[in-house]
């Protein structure tokens, strides 16, 4: 019980301000700013097969999001229309394909199950996506048929403004989480200044939020201000700073009769829906497994002893019990090290790293929530069947080199 509580306290500091927080607005201004009909003829079931499962597939190389930061924003265009490939293709890829999680794997594990993990993440959400689409054609179809009786979108605003707000704010999340374990390099020197950054990407959204939304300048003037001089009183915690922000965006936003208090009520939706299953989730999970370095009911050297080696057994063990697991943006990669320095089998060890980061128990309820549980199942059992087989073939592959 003290992990499933210990799990859920660190899940709700670290995780809900810096990530689901501005995931959640994030995914409410996919509803509140992008037309239906924008997202239907760029992700929708009649939309270019290769530009929207491109752009899906690869979309976590940006985002850098765990399996649950990235739901909100897989419900966002979901219910805004977009097809079950294309949106599915997005759900596995944007914790799977995380790049700066595909370099610490290949410096610390080894570059050959590096470059296996990228590129089976990469065709996972192809193949996952795709055979979801097959397999429910029947809803698809009738989803194309309502998109083509679907009136002109009446929408005014530039698509340059929505691209440059979006961009500010996926920004804005992206080095707010932005981590590195090097002491120098490229990512070290990112990671040094990325607080300033994402101040700066956050003025130039209060800016956006007075220029294009109309949002009162006294009150936008005044959130700036706390925010600032909580980040500058108290450098050591700017999550602080950001959770006063969020507070902020919620009091300039909320009751409006415009697209700004649209946008709060889809960002607050998506909160009420999401975040009762994700923390009783990850409660469960904690209670369970515990967390890295520390046990739950199941203790840890009996999942090592059960993949150890390459068998079919070990490979699928190693699927489901990841599927089961919550792991936070990479720290899926010194786990899995722990693991192998206790036996664990190279192919299990790669069969992990494709189903854990894209799966765990409080992403399987909220998936659920929303495209139903027989979806979510055939979901789950894609993921853990082709990380299986595919962790399998690597361990031959490994053995015979």
């Amino acid at each position: 019980m003290f992990e499933a509580l210990e799990l859920t306290k660190w899940y709700a500091r670290e995780h809900v301000i810096l990530c689901l927080l501005p995931a959640f607005w994030i995914a409410g201004a996919i509803s509140a700013f992008f037309s239906k009909e924008s997202v239907m003829k760029y992700l929708g079931p009649g939309a270019p097969k290769v530009a929207a499962y491109g752009v899906a597939s690869v979309s976590g190389t940006i985002l850098a999001v765990c399996s649950c930061t990235v739901l909100p924003l897989f419900s966002g265009i979901y219910r805004m229309g977009a097809g079950l490939g294309p949106a599915i293709a997005f759900l596995y890829s944007g914790p799977a394909i995380n790049a700066l999680a595909i370099i610490l794997t290949a410096k610390i594990l080894g570059w050959e199950i590096g470059l296996a993990r990228a590129v089976g993440a990469v065709a996972f959400s192809l193949i996952i996506g795709a055979f979801m689409v097959w397999l429910f054609r029947h809803d698809e179809r009738e989803t194309a048929r309502k998109v083509a009786v679907m009136p002109a979108s009446d929408d005014t605003r530039p698509l340059w403004q929505t691209a440059s707000f979006f961009a500010v704010m996926v920004g804005i999340l992206v080095f707010a989480n932005w981590g590195s374990d090097r002491e120098s390099g490229f990512f070290a020197a990112v990671h040094a200044v990325k607080w300033p950054i994402a101040a700066s990407l956050a003025l130039v959204l209060a800016v956006m939020l007075r220029l294009w939304n109309g949002l009162p300048l006294g009150r936008i003037a005044a959130v700036a201000a706390v925010s600032a001089g909580l980040g500058i009183a108290w450098p050591a915690h700017p999550s602080a700073a950001l959770l006063v922000a969020t507070l902020g965006l919620a009091w300039l936003t909320a009751g409006r009769s415009d697209a700004s208090g649209d946008w709060f009520s889809e960002s607050w939706s998506n909160a009420k829906q999401i975040m009762p299953l994700l923390l009783g989730g990850v409660f469960v999970a904690g209670f369970l497994l515990g967390r890295p370095g520390h046990e739950g009911i199941v203790p840890s050297a009996w999942i090592a002893d059960l993949v150890g080696g390459n068998s079919i057994g070990a490979n699928f063990f190693a699927a489901l019990s990841g599927g089961f697991m919550y792991f936070a943006t990479l720290t899926e990669v010194p786990v899995i090290q722990g693991l192998l320095g206790s036996g664990m089998g190279e192919g299990p060890a790669l069969t992990l790293l494709l189903a854990g980061p894209a799966l765990s128990l409080p992403s399987m309820l909220v998936i659920s929530s929303i495209i139903g549980p027989r979806k979510t199942a055939v979901y789950v059992v894609l993921t853990v069947l082709m990380a299986g087989f595919t962790g399998w073939l690597y361990g031959l592959i490994v053995s015979v080199s």
